[in-house]
């Protein structure tokens, strides 16, 4: 906890609600390697980055995601009311709403499927990459000296392919039927806020 910055400490501490004690102090350990490792960001990684500063088996850390008992969308609601009381504390506050995908080969990777990669496709070529499909809802903030404003992502929604949900028996949903429970959520949680949002056209 000694390697926390005082910035960071008010928003951490929101989160530390939505742990038991031992996986709140996993978690700052496992966020801080995030920010510090460089490639692929896997548990295993992560540790490699910090070594002796994670106390306890490298097991217990892997089970911060293989076992949870905590919630995503209190982690969600602790940042999005973070970001609104510090940067956009009055007025309308901006959406804005996209999809990313990120590459993932591995066999039994969950969810997987192949994805167009908007970022790598141009007009006369279309890329894939097979992995996981984000929908990722952002709040969009005004910093001081950043000409261009800054999205600050607040909720993920996994988009899984029709043919990986017609195997498993799901409906399917396509990426802006997957943004509205995002929108729908944060209005709730801040109901006296007024909220503007944009998206493309998928």
């Amino acid at each position: 906890m000694r390697s926390i910055p005082r910035a960071a400490e008010p928003l951490l501490r929101e989160f530390a609600e939505a742990f038991t004690p031992p996986t709140y102090h996993r978690f700052i350990v496992l966020l801080l390697a995030a920010i510090l490792t460089t490639g692929r960001r896997t548990v295993t990684n992560l540790l490699r980055t910090v070594s002796t500063l994670a106390p306890g088996h490298p097991s217990s850390y892997h089970r911060v995601f293989s076992q949870r008992r905590w919630s995503s969308w209190r982690l969600a609601r602790a940042l999005a009311g973070f970001i609104l009381r510090r940067w956009v504390p009055e007025g309308p506050v901006s959406l804005c709403g996209d999809d990313t995908v990120d590459e993932h080969r591995g066999k039994k990777v969950y969810g997987k499927a192949c994805h167009r990669d908007a970022v790598r496709s141009t007009h006369s070529f279309t890329a894939y990459r097979w992995g996981h499909k984000w929908v990722v809802l952002a709040v969009l903030v005004k910093f001081p000296l950043a000409r261009r404003l800054g999205a600050l992502p607040v909720r993920v929604a996994l988009y899984r392919s029709k043919e990986w949900n017609r195997k498993h028996g799901r409906r399917h949903k396509t990426p802006s039927e997957l943004m509205r429970p995002l929108r729908a959520v944060l209005i709730r949680w801040f109901p006296q806020r007024k909220f503007i949002f944009a998206g493309d056209g998928g």
